[in-house]
């Protein structure tokens, strides 16, 4: 099992980043779409080419949580 210690060494999980907004797209049911904010999220312009590390922190961040299973209650 992958702990949250172990992934916050591996990729930076700052609000807005890569991991972040993968984690994000995967709580709330949304697809795959690589991207990532300079500043938090909502705040800059969205970043849409990433480098080959940033790429590996956003689907590192989308596999994250689908393998804890959270997602946003709709009800």
């Amino acid at each position: 099992m992958t702990h949250i210690a172990d992934v916050e060494t591996q990729h930076d999980t700052r609000h807005g980043g890569p991991f972040d907004r993968g984690s994000a797209d995967s709580y709330y049911g949304r697809r795959r779409n690589p991207h990532y904010y300079v500043g938090g999220t909502g705040h800059s312009k969205p970043i849409m080419e990433l480098t080959a590390d940033e790429l590996d922190a956003y689907h590192a961040g989308y596999d994250f949580n689908e393998l804890l299973g959270e997602r946003k209650s709709y009800d």
